[in-house]
């Protein structure tokens, strides 16, 4: 039995390589990619109530209720397991929104999960994982919790080691519009790599959305190229996902704090550690 935290955290993630391998009949395409966790966190905290409520207490105010996938989760978990409980949440925002990282679909999942233990609704991890794909296709990977090499759309999940390196992560302040990208004449395709034996990430960081994320916004390849300007850097600087963030890779804390240093201003940029697990997966696979 754990004790649950105070604070419940839900992590970023990175993109190493995305390849896009065909469209679906249902409008999703399926892919091929490597979700890479970081140690770079949001914020969480549940008050539960016994009045049947979702109430946003404090943080996403730029975001409507209706649209919060926070409140979303909590109310798709609430339909689903026919609780009369409520809860009180509060977020605070660290991982920028609509570029790339995963946040909203992050803060899905650890909500699932909290208020799963929290309610006492005793859902397994692939029952959440279910609801989570509901909320959007990255929803899953968070529930997962462990770094992942992923197909299907994305929920198709096979934990993978990944070196624990280190990251700079450079968000433009603009936001790329993933139907638009998705819908683009410059978005290309990719055939299947193979097993995750076969994939060398080194060979294989193809983005399969980055020109057409280029197009909405240039500023995207001015990043990359001053990203690659960077010393001491791992193979190229990479756009994760949809955009519009951008990484590099770094193999110790201090060549990617001596990167962080020489970043223009304008741009909102963190340096991260990669981590194979997510501070949820106990939760998330725990047996009351």
């Amino acid at each position: 039995m754990f004790n649950p935290p105070k604070v419940w955290l839900a992590p970023a993630k990175i993109n190493l390589f995305l390849h896009i391998n065909s469209k679906r009949k249902d409008g999703y395409h399926n892919l091929q990619t490597i979700f890479q966790l970081l140690d770079y966190y949001d914020e969480l905290q549940f008050s539960v109530t016994d009045q049947g409520t979702i109430n946003r207490a404090s943080g996403n105010e730029n975001v409507t209720p209706e649209s919060d996938l926070i409140i979303r989760a909590a109310k798709l978990l609430q339909k689903n397991t026919h609780t009369q409980l409520g809860c009180d949440i509060s977020i605070v925002k660290h991982i920028p929104a609509g570029g790339g990282l995963g946040g909203g679909s992050s803060d899905a999942a650890t909500t699932l999960v909290a208020l799963n233990h929290l309610w006492n609704t005793n859902l397994n991890q692939q029952q959440l994982m279910a609801l989570g794909l509901e909320l959007g296709a990255d929803v899953p990977i968070f529930i997962n919790a462990q770094s992942a090499w992923a197909e299907g759309v994305g929920e198709i999940l096979s934990p993978v080691n990944t070196p624990n390196h280190y990251f700079l992560v450079v968000f433009i302040n603009q936001h790329t519009s993933t139907s638009e990208i998705f819908s683009h004449k410059a978005l290309t395709m990719s055939p299947m790599i193979g097993k995750i034996s076969d994939f060398s990430e080194l060979v294989n960081t193809h983005n399969d959305c980055l020109q057409a994320a280029i197009e909405q916004t240039d500023e995207i390849r001015l990043a990359l190229e001053q990203l690659n300007h960077c010393t001491n850097l791992i193979g190229k600087a990479r756009m994760s996902g949809t955009g519009s963030c951008v990484f590099a890779e770094f193999s110790t804390q201090n060549d990617a704090l001596a990167a962080f240093k020489k970043m223009p201003k304008e741009w909102m940029s963190f340096t991260a550690q990669a981590i194979n697990t997510s501070p949820i997966l106990k939760w998330a696979v725990a047996k009351r």
